[in-house]
């Protein structure tokens, strides 16, 4: 995510601000141009969070970054890079800093969890309106075409969209899966499926083993009825490690809270967990502030031990 993305973003405010007051840049076309030279700016920089180690100051910077990054995508609606970050960035926001932190305080204060998982599976939705708006930038009508049928929906994607089908799938997922609740949402479950399956088709590997991450919890949460597999969830596991080289502190939570939670496999639990707390987060600066994320959670998982199995 981004450290050095704070400077980037005010001084591409401070150039929109001389944009639209300069009479001599006033025109239409030259304002265009700029403007798409911001978002490019912005869709391009997007990792640049992702190595930092403080996750509270990113937890703070993020909501600017993300409602600027809003502000200039209504300057240019359709453009395709942008919609795919602002997909990206709202499913991670979410996800690290609202349903996390909701689960945390769940067992003091039910009703803030609460407020806040209504506020995480809003957050997700938008994440997936944009999904589907760069979808329909690379594919006329795909978003109207993946309500009516999913399958022919999605035939026709190829490798160059597989950062908008990845995002816009988990973050579809991840709605449904907060929202449950929800008659409405949880009908879109093939929908949701058919973009990350086809995903799969095309780059199983995609992005060092998130794929592969994202189908260990997948696999094994969905009914035995509906296709779900641990067995499946395995092989997604041993995948992403050999990917990743195990540093990757995602692999080992999805599969402590996914595979050994649902099999009452304590010790193996406690073993994910604590190889998980084992990564140096400095060894791999592009996922340190991941790891980070995941490593308070593989805390507050062993924290809750006594509560998680029954014996």
């Amino acid at each position: 995510m981004f450290q050095n993305k704070v400077y980037s973003l005010y001084r591409l405010w401070v150039l929109l601000l001389l944009i639209g007051f300069s009479p001599v840049l006033n025109g239409c076309f030259i304002k265009s141009i700029a403007v798409n030279s911001m978002a490019d700016g912005l869709a391009g920089e997007g990792d640049t969070f992702s190595s930092d180690d403080d996750p509270q100051l990113i937890k703070e910077a993020v909501p600017f970054s993300l409602k600027f990054m809003e502000s200039i995508l209504a300057a240019t609606p359709q453009h395709t890079a942008l919609l795919t970050a602002l997909t990206k960035n709202f499913t991670e926001y979410s996800y690290a800093y609202v349903q996390c932190e909701a689960d945390y305080i769940a067992d003091t204060d039910y009703a803030k969890a609460h407020e806040m998982r209504i506020r995480a599976r809003r957050l997700y939705q938008r994440a997936l309106g944009y999904g589907l708006r760069g979808l329909d930038t690379r594919h006329d009508h795909f978003s109207q075409m993946i309500m009516t049928d999913p399958k022919a929906a999605v035939s026709k994607m190829n490798k160059d969209d597989m950062d908008l089908l990845y995002w816009t799938g988990v973050s579809w997922m991840a709605a449904i899966s907060i929202g449950k609740d929800d008659p409405e949402l949880v009908a879109d479950i093939p929908q949701a499926e058919a973009l990350l399956y086809e995903a799969y088709e095309i780059n199983p590997d995609y992005d060092n083993g998130s794929l592969h991450e994202f189908l260990i919890t997948y696999e094994a949460g969905k009914p035995v009825l509906m296709g779900g597999s641990v067995k499946k969830a395995k092989e997604h596991f041993d995948r992403a490690l050999e990917l990743n080289k195990g540093l990757s502190a995602s692999t080992y939570v999805n599969y402590a809270e996914a595979v050994d939670e649902k099999e009452q496999n304590r010790q193996d639990f406690e073993d994910m967990l604590n190889k998980a707390l084992a990564i140096d987060p400095d060894q791999n600066k592009s996922t340190r502030l991941v790891n980070l994320i995941m490593q308070k959670r593989a805390r507050w998982l062993l924290s809750r031990e006594d509560t998680l199995f029954v014996q």
